[in-house]
């Protein structure tokens, strides 16, 4: 069993996971002003609410997208493992050929995505992996199972606190479908707007991904928000909310 760990913008994923079976996956605050005696405490809450010995996991497995809090995640991680946890980045060992002008700078939640999809969803055609968190990322790996880019989008909360931020009379709303397309007043009109709009704009994506690939993907959506739009979209869409905590365990055997 290993911890893996996906620290983004907004929220930090962790759960534990082996070949068999996943333990648990919860979500947790990013704070670049916590310590790491208080990231190692709410790791250890985590664990011990799932009733999971420390001394059960034998490694540890990150991708970070927030490079200023890695070194406080790593000494957390230290504290309640007595481990050095692998970093995705440079000079470890992924699988996955990337053919885009600067691989380097390609997020490292990114790059993990896409080697759970190749592994996860063998198909002799090509993939497109939705991520909806701080942003809504579409990352393309071709039918010879290179990554050849994407897209990327202004996430949903981002979208919506820009709306309201930036209108006088628009409130915050809660992130839930409205009843129809055509809202009847401002709330209703925002809901439409804000889940039904996220669909047709995946939906509109992947039609122009998939014209320009000459044939249908299989698509796989992920990220806290994904179970929840994607069931509005047109398109067939596997949602899988694990996916990157099994492509953080995929490199970490690969790195072992």
């Amino acid at each position: 069993m290993i911890l893996a760990i996906d620290i983004g913008n907004t929220n930090i994923v962790i759960g534990c996971i082996d070949r068999d079976t996943i333990y648990f996956v919860e979500r947790m605050s990013t704070d670049q002003g916590k310590t790491d005696l208080e990231y190692a405490i709410g790791f250890k809450t985590v664990l011990e609410l799932y009733q999971i010995d420390p001394g059960q996991i034998k490694g540890s497995m990150v991708s970070s997208v927030v490079p200023p809090i890695n070194n406080t995640i790593q000494r957390a991680i230290r504290k309640i493992l007595g481990i050095d946890a692998v970093f995705v980045g440079p000079g470890v060992k992924t699988g996955l050929n990337i053919a885009i002008d600067h691989p380097g700078l390609l997020g490292s939640d990114l790059v993990v995505n896409a080697v759970a999809a190749i592994q996860d969803y063998p198909t002799e055609g090509s993939l497109i992996v939705i991520d909806m968190g701080t942003a809504t990322t579409l990352s393309v790996i071709d039918r010879k199972k290179n990554y050849i880019g994407g897209a990327i989008i202004p996430g949903i909360r981002v979208a919506l606190d820009a709306l309201v931020g930036r209108t006088a009379q628009l409130r915050r709303i809660s992130l839930e479908a409205p009843r129809k397309t055509i809202g009847r007043n401002t709330v209703d009109c925002m809901k439409s707007g804000v889940i039904l709009g996220n669909a047709s704009m995946i939906d509109g994506m992947i039609d122009r991904i998939e014209a320009e690939l000459g044939e249908k993907a299989v698509l796989i959506a992920t990220g806290g928000l994904a179970r929840f739009i994607t069931e509005h979209c047109l398109h067939e869409i596997i949602v899988d909310d694990a996916l990157l905590l099994k492509g953080l365990l995929y490199i970490y055997e690969r790195n072992r």
